[in-house]
């Protein structure tokens, strides 16, 4: 059995990276691997001036995190290292650390940090995708896409590039896992300078709920779930729902909560329920007619749209990232242009007026689900990526990057 080292930096606001992180750990756990892992956080750095400072220097090669893993490969012996997250404390040392020792990387990207500051390819409203081919990003460190601080997305940005210069990515990482096929078309074609064999698709997956709850045994309002924030799409929602009477529940907090209460207050259709643990999740997405998701970023793999096709509920997607992708119109869900309200609300919809579409829908979604989404589909999908990783470091195969081409700005 692989022995297996899984290395992740956690934010200071826990995510879905994290969920992930976990959720392939139990995973190899229940299929008998040894499995270790490495877990850096970056509330380590503290709050204030201080803490940007060393997110700042130490983003670029953090010595006490190569010792750290050096400690942990003679250890543990891996027969290789899963990393989900490195910035910034865990920073690219641990690549060198990793190469040093001779054991083989594989990492997840689960944003798009590598090649936009900002993570999401967003910028303005607007799909952002100036930094992509570009070495040193100059007009994303001018709209200070980072934070909204030049300084910090100025030092993001060399971090990264640096690294470019240096090869860190090309030949630290055997396989990059992305969650979708945009993805690996957009990472492939950047400034990264990667071989077609080196960037993977592997989605994400979460355990079966079980049972889908009959159509007929459901509400019929439509679901929002997720962080209650402009590239979200959620203005776009409110407005299709507010003008269209759509009745519609709200599930999550952020800095648009003002705007959703409200919304509420003045739309009767409109409910706002607060955030909302896992369970609480769950029994929401069971009891909805269709989850929306009008996301006006370049989203990865929300774990929500996963939740939705494990539940046999149909899902309304904006034509864009991860779940426009997922969404297969007509067969599992529907889709509307994103920033496009009326377009939602036509989706929307169709879907409410017609019990036998969203039934049909939403078993379609579940049949993906079991297709693609389980935990047993993932484990033989990560399995055969580590063993070809694994394979390659001890044929002692080349590494051999392509040119790179920067575009300047």
């Amino acid at each position: 059995m692989l022995r297996i080292l899984l290395l992740h930096n956690y934010y200071q606001q826990p995510g879905g990276e994290d969920a992930v992180f976990r959720a392939e750990r139990d995973l190899l756990r229940a299929h008998g691997h040894p499995v270790e892992t490495l877990e850096f956080h970056n509330q380590a750095l503290g709050t204030g001036i201080w803490a940007k400072l060393k997110a700042g220097l130490l983003g670029f090669y953090n010595p006490a995190s190569a010792r750290r893993l050096r400690q942990a490969i003679e250890d543990f012996q891996p027969d290789i290292i899963h990393i989900h997250n490195l910035f910034p404390v865990a920073s690219p040392a641990v690549l060198w650390a990793a190469r040093q020792a001779g054991v083989p990387v594989v990492m997840t990207l689960h944003n798009y940090r590598l090649i936009c500051p900002g993570a999401l390819l967003y910028a303005d409203g607007q799909v952002y995708e100036k930094s992509v081919h570009q070495l040193f990003p100059w007009d994303a460190v001018r709209r200070g896409l980072y934070r909204n601080s030049r300084l910090q997305t100025a030092a993001v940005a060399a971090q990264t590039g640096l690294h470019k210069l240096l090869g860190t990515w090309q030949t630290g990482v055997a396989r990059y896992l992305v969650l979708t096929e945009f993805a690996r078309r957009r990472i492939l074609d950047s400034s990264l300078g990667l071989r077609a064999e080196q960037v993977a698709y592997k989605p994400n997956f979460i355990a079966d709920p079980g049972a889908p709850q009959p159509n007929s045994q459901r509400a019929g309002h439509l679901l929002f779930v997720g962080r209650l924030s402009p590239e979200k799409g959620l203005q776009t929602l409110l407005a299709a729902a507010a003008t269209h009477a759509l009745p519609l529940v709200v599930v999550g907090d952020g800095p648009l909560r003002a705007a959703v209460e409200a919304c509420a207050s003045a739309a009767p259709s409109v409910r706002y329920q607060g955030p909302a643990d896992a369970a609480g999740v769950a029994a929401a997405m069971r009891h909805c007619r269709a989850l929306v998701m009008p996301s006006e970023c370049v989203e990865g793999m929300p774990m929500v749209v996963l939740e939705a096709f494990a539940s046999g509920t149909p899902v309304l997607a904006s034509r864009r990232g991860g779940p426009g992708e997922m969404v297969k119109p007509g067969v599992n869900g529907l889709l509307f242009e994103p920033g496009d309200p009326e377009g939602l609300a036509q989706a929307a919809q169709a879907l409410l007026a017609d019990e036998a579409l969203a039934a049909r829908l939403g078993a379609a979604g579940r049949a993906s689900y079991e297709t693609l989404y389980t935990p047993a589909v993932n484990y033989a999908w990560l399995l055969a990526l580590y063993q070809a990783a694994v394979a390659e470091a001890r044929d002692e195969l080349p590494a051999v990057a392509k040119p790179m081409q920067y575009e300047h700005a």
